[in-house]
């Protein structure tokens, strides 16, 4: 059981920026797998970032890293971009991640979530 997915990404996080904690990877990278087992992008994101940075193990980054970018993340996104650029990454894998990307923001849009947020922002204009 994995518990609250918000939670573990937050937690990976805080080891991660050592913000209110000690830094420690370990922890990080324990917290943030849990987190996009559960579905969270931004700590998929964060893995790459592990991975790459702080392990050296640049295929397995760049695996993470395509996976958040193709699942909306858009810092994944660039640099995924970034490694196209450098010739790292394949035209092949840019297209189908840029493809990915779309689609994946294209889901997120709807006239009922503008709608809310409309609202919202209309209900809350002291904010």
């Amino acid at each position: 059981e994995l518990g609250s997915i918000h939670a573990h990404y937050l937690l990976g996080q805080a080891y991660y920026d050592g913000d209110g904690v000690e830094k420690d990877m370990k922890k990080a990278e324990h917290y943030c797998e849990r987190a996009a087992m559960g579905g969270n992008v931004i700590a998929r994101h964060y893995l790459g970032l592990l991975e790459g940075i702080h392990k050296s193990n640049h295929n397995r980054a760049k695996k993470h890293i395509m996976i958040a970018a193709r699942a909306g993340c858009d810092d994944s996104l660039k640099m995924i971009r970034d490694g196209f650029m450098a010739e790292y990454v394949t035209k092949e894998e840019y297209e189908k991640t840029l493809r990915a990307h779309k689609d994946s923001q294209d889901e997120m849009q709807s006239d009922w979530r503008d709608t809310a947020v409309d609202v919202y922002l209309k209900n809350h204009s002291s904010l």
